[in-house]
């Protein structure tokens, strides 16, 4: 097969996935895509680069689609089209395509708690699903909120009141959510009750961008399409997983808002612990969202509440010096957590969860670490144990840490790599921006993807007492040097949970 054959095939987003298993009814209507906050920096540096190549790729035809920009901001629509411009200009896209997708925007500007400007909103939908000549009630309509949580009540109370379409031949209205999804349990559980008086949990999709990524989509498909891993994936094997998450760079220029969240609630309470349920959780029944979903909320429900002594919290050194940080902020920058499963499969190997900024390396990755071989007749324990390690960025791959005899002469052994590089093997294929895959996953009402209120809720009943505890004051941030890996009583507790570190192995990414 060509390398040109494995790209993403552009799939009729109207019909039948038989990946997901989902069937839905032939839509003909209009699809609008509407931007809340349009002029801020998430929309800007995701969103519309996002529908962009979804454009290009085919997915979003010109005679369907149409784009509205709407915030506060008072500015014309050529005024929205040249912010954007710069963000979507690159190598790979010619201008005229840039061009073609920037008349398809049009922007309103107006409140998000007012009836005017969704009034107006409403209008000039009405008018693109009126040029497109849609039959009454087959319009689709998607909200994309790219704002802060706070603002998410009344513009959903302003959306469902002004610029709902009506459904009754296969329309229909769905909001895209970012986190933070709330700050603790109560806060979440509050927002979700104010949002779902509103809107039906399936006209609901809360975004991870995490679960948009390759590797992690490829996580599923790894372990049960595999023959070797299913035997394996169980504590009898498993010595320990670790999920890791290094920036190496601080909060630069967002001080003030990392402050109000820190990097629990940021990195781990979501992204970590989506990828966590997805290492963890059972076989489900098949591939449709729900039954997914359900096992990813069984693994919620079955860890154990976390133990102070298996926390350490970092905060770089200069992280206060931010003008935007409070000067005595006790809002950590690093941690590592360890979660622990109560189940027949997980029941002690500990989950090591860690995540940080300005670090000494820039990278996410998964690290399942296997237990040593017994009556090791080589005597080469030393050198480091089988890992099989799924690095979800930079330079995507999946690689086995294995032990092989040393070329030459000599019975010596040395860790080496069985290696899957995606840049080597899939060689002119561009990987999808998570972005892309979970708008277009919207598009077609497939939720696999997206986090269930249920699942919300169990997510945050399992931090909500560490993070009360963190901004009660009781538990310190240990400061650590910019550039480093971090406390050295990270490393501690990891290896303390059973993490052993290879020494003389380093993984290099091979090249073309």
């Amino acid at each position: 097969m060509g390398s040109g054959e494995w790209c993403l095939q552009k799939r009729d987003t109207r019909g039948i996935d038989s990946f997901s298993g989902n069937e839905s009814v032939p839509e003909t209507g209009s699809l609008s895509i509407i931007v809340l906050g349009a002029s801020g920096d998430l929309a800007k540096k995701k969103t519309f680069p996002a529908l962009f190549n979804l454009y290009r790729q085919g997915f979003l035809p010109p005679d369907e689609v149409h784009i509205f920009g709407y915030a506060r901001t008072k500015i014309s629509d050529d005024d929205l089209r040249n912010r954007i411009r710069g963000y979507l200009v690159n190598d790979a896209s010619p201008l005229e395509d840039v061009s073609k997708f920037l008349q398809l925007i049009k922007y309103v500007s107006g409140s998000y708690d007012a009836a005017e400007g969704f009034q107006l909103l409403d209008k000039e939908i009405e008018k693109h699903e009126i040029s497109k000549s849609s039959r009454e009630g087959s319009s689709r309509r998607l909200f994309y909120l790219a704002l802060p949580p706070s603002v998410y009540p009344s513009v959903c109370r302003m959306i469902r009141k002004y610029c709902m379409s009506k459904s009754d031949l296969g329309g229909w209205t769905r909001i895209v959510v970012e986190k933070p999804f709330g700050k603790d349990l109560d806060s979440a559980e509050q927002l979700s009750s104010q949002i779902g008086e509103l809107f039906d949990e399936p006209q609901i999709y809360r975004i991870d961008h995490y679960l948009g990524k390759e590797l992690v989509q490829n996580l599923l498909v790894l372990r049960f399409a595999n023959r070797f891993f299913l035997p394996l994936w169980n504590r009898d094997n498993i010595d320990n997983v670790q999920i890791v998450f290094r920036e190496d760079f601080g909060t630069e220029g967002r001080g003030g808002y990392f402050d109000e969240y820190g990097i629990i609630r940021d990195i781990i309470q979501n992204h970590l612990l989506q990828v966590l349920c997805l290492v963890a959780m059972e076989k489900p029944v098949s591939l449709k969202p729900e039954h997914i979903r359900d096992e990813k909320v069984k693994v919620l429900q079955s860890v154990l509440p976390i133990k102070d002594e298996e926390v350490v919290l970092g905060q770089y050194e200069g992280y206060r010096d931010d003008p935007t940080v409070p000067d005595h902020s006790n809002t950590p920058t690093f941690a590592t957590v360890i979660l622990r499963i109560h189940n027949e499969r997980w029941e002690g190997v500990p989950f090591i969860l860690k995540a940080g900024k300005a670090l000494n390396s820039r990278k996410a990755e998964i690290r399942v670490q296997f237990k040593d071989v017994p009556g090791d007749i080589f005597k080469c324990q030393k050198q480091g144990r089988n890992e099989f390690v799924i690095r979800l960025q930079p330079s995507e791959a999946m690689y086995m840490k294995l032990t092989v005899k040393q070329p030459g002469l000599e019975m010596s052994t040395v860790q080496s790599e069985l290696d899957l590089s995606y840049r080597q093997r899939y060689q002119g294929v561009t990987i999808p921006e998570a972005y892309e895959r979970l708008i277009l996953d919207t598009i077609r009402g497939d939720q696999q993807h997206f986090v269930r209120r249920d699942e919300l809720k169990a997510a945050w009943e399992i931090f909500t007492p560490l993070l009360h505890r963190i901004d009660n004051g009781e538990m310190k941030p240990i400061p650590y040097q910019t550039g480093s890996r971090g406390p050295a009583e990270a490393d501690e507790l990891s290896a303390k949970a059973g993490y052993v570190q290879t020494h003389g192995y380093i993984w290099i990414p091979p090249t073309l």
